[in-house]
Parts: structure tokens; sequence; C-alpha cells
């Protein structure tokens, strides 16, 4: 029997603490230990009460939430979830906390977007958090440049795609994926579970780190070597073909998996139009959106890849992809980015399923 996860709510906001308090009880298998109206509380209870889980405001007096979670993630690392607004700085701040070592980032409620979609989004999160793995991340100012893997001889790479999809931990797994591609990488297309707004500055921010153009897509893009596109937060996006050109489209749609972007949609639709052409790469995240898109891959004759239980933060995703045998290649993160130039030289082919 589990207990509960204990979770500690730092927010300036006594109306947001007490709402999140009020739905968070709600959620099974959570309990609400106590709330902190700014970090120097937050420190005081979370040495006092050991919280499993906080989730954590960004902008707050006295102290921001990043500088808070970059001084806790070095000398105590606690499961971080950011709760944010959706203003173009605080999406650009949120992007810094996932890097600084925050397991997820969730909107704020709006008008479309209730306390009860929020809490219950939050809950699944918490639950997944308690049990993600933590580690003191590398100070971001100091990171030493990921390792690109050779690019020399690539070929035919204009007809191929690689789709990668991604939830929970996901945001680090695709930079360090994306930034050891060299420039001449087939076209990528890829789906990371991420509220609107957000994945236009996490887009943004790895472009300005990889060698490959990095942008969120627009409706109509042509999927081309050298460019990976990120589906934008609440959109689904497909792939598609336009005479020879492979194309995405980006469009509403219900939820899929309890998604929206799906990496189902994404694994999908590449299996169809893309086929043997394919790579597909399921990484990080909890639940189950894209494991059967996967074996959709797989059987159309795609190169099937998900990240091993060593390297994810929530081993959720590829669990499900291997459980289903929709993954011919177990590899750890580090080992992802050869997989995909040696898919790109035509020296990976996809194993019978």
């Amino acid at each position: 029997m589990f207990s509960d996860v204990r979770v500690l709510i730092v927010d300036d906001s006594s109306i947001v603490r007490r709402a999140l308090s009020q739905e968070l009880a709600k959620q099974p298998g959570i309990e609400v230990i106590g709330t902190a109206p700014d970090p120097y509380i937050a420190r005081d209870k979370i040495a006092t009460a050991r919280p499993d889980v906080i989730t954590l405001d960004i902008e707050m007096p006295r102290m921001d939430g990043l500088t808070f979670l970059r001084k806790l993630m070095k000398y105590h690392p606690i499961p971080t979830i950011i709760v944010s607004s959706l203003t173009p700085k605080g999406c650009d701040t949120a992007i810094a906390c996932l890097e600084a070592g925050a397991i997820d980032v969730i909107c704020k409620p709006g008008e479309s977007y209730t306390i009860g979609d929020m809490a219950q989004q939050l809950g699944e999160v918490i639950r997944a958090a308690a049990r993600a793995k933590i580690s003191r991340p590398p100070d971001t100012d100091h990171r030493p440049p990921a390792k690109r893997v050779s690019g020399k001889a690539m070929i035919e790479t204009t007809h191929k795609v690689i789709a990668l999809g991604a939830s929970t931990g996901g945001t680090e797994a695709l930079r360090s994926v994306l930034c050891a591609l060299p420039k001449q990488t087939p076209g990528i297309i890829m789906t990371q579970h991420m509220p609107e707004g957000f994945t236009t500055s996490f887009a943004e921010r790895l472009n300005g780190l990889c060698e490959i153009e990095v942008r969120e897509a627009a409706d109509g893009d042509s999927v081309v070597p050298g460019l990976a596109i990120l589906a934008p937060g609440n959109k689904h996006m497909r792939l598609a073909r336009d005479g020879a050109r492979y194309i995405v489209r980006v469009s509403d749609g219900p939820r899929v998996c309890r998604h929206r972007p799906s990496v189902e949609v994404l694994f999908e639709t590449t299996a169809r139009y893309a086929g043997r052409n394919a790579m597909g790469v399921i990484m990080t995240g909890m639940g189950n959106d894209g494991a059967s898109g996967l074996v959709s891959m797989r059987k159309a004759g795609a190169v099937t890849v998900a990240q091993d239980e060593k390297s994810c933060v929530v081993f959720g995703m590829p669990k499900e992809a291997i459980r289903l045998d929709a993954a011919a290649i177990v590899a750890p993160l580090l080992d992802i980015p050869g997989r995909i130039i040696e898919f790109a030289r035509g020296k990976l082919r996809a194993r019978a399923a």
C-alpha cells in the first residue's frame, strides 16, 4: 500500500494557495502538508515537513521562483512542478526552470482553463513527480556544449523523417538529443507535452542552442533536412504529404490519450505517410501517449526506439511502448543522437516486429 504523496504549495497569492489546497485535497493519493507565500517560508517548511513534491510559483516577493529552484536543486533536490501564468515573461522563465531541474510546468487557470481542470492535471503530474529521478543539474551558465555526432557522409536524408515524442522530463531530453545533431540531419517533427505559449519559448531556446534550426510548427511547414519542428501547445500536429514533399498539418481536435498535442497523433500519421522512411523515438514521460502509434510505425517498417529506464526522468511512455513490443531498440538518452545518424546514413534498418 503506497502512502499519499506529501505536497507543499508555494505561491504568493493566498487565493491560489487556498484554491489549490482545496482542489488537490480531492485528488486520490495526495496530501497537502502546507503552503508558503514565499521561498523563505518555504525553505523552513521544507526543512521541517520534508514534502515529497513542491509546486512553485515563479513571480514572488523577496525571491523569485527560478532563483529559489536553483538553490533548492543545488542543496536539497526535491521534485518541483512550476505553476505559471501564460505571460511571455512567465513562459521564458518557466523554460529556464525546466533547465534548472523542474519536473514539469502547469498553467494557472484562465478563461477556458478552470481550477478543476488544472487540479486534475496537476494531480497526475504530482503523482508522477513523486517517482521521478531527481539529480543536481549542471550549472546552465557553464554547461559544456553537447558532444555533436559527426555528420560526415550523410546520404539520402531528403526523404527521411524523424518523429520524436516526449512528456515529463522531455524538455531536457529533447535538448540533449537535438544539440548533439549535425546540420545535415533529416527533417525532425516533435511533440512535447507543454501548454500553449510555452512551446514558442521552448523552440526559440532550442534554436539558440542547436546547430539545426528549431521552430514552432505552422500549418503547412515543409519537413526538410536541418529543421526540427515542434508541435504548438494545445494543437495537434500531423505529418502529411503534398506531392513529393512531407509537410505538417497543425489543427484543433479532441484530446488523444488525454493530450493535445498528442504523440499518438504524430506517430500514427508518420506511420501512414512515411512508413519505412521514418524513425520514431519515444522518450521520458508519464502515461501511454504514443505507445500504440509507435506500434503502427514499427508495423509500417519504420525504425523505432524507446529511451531506457535508467536515463528517463519518468519511465511511463517508453515503458508502455516496450510492453507493446513497439520499440525495436531500447537505448540510453546519450545514445539516441548516434542512432538517428545511423538511420540517416542508411546503416540502421527496421527490425521485424
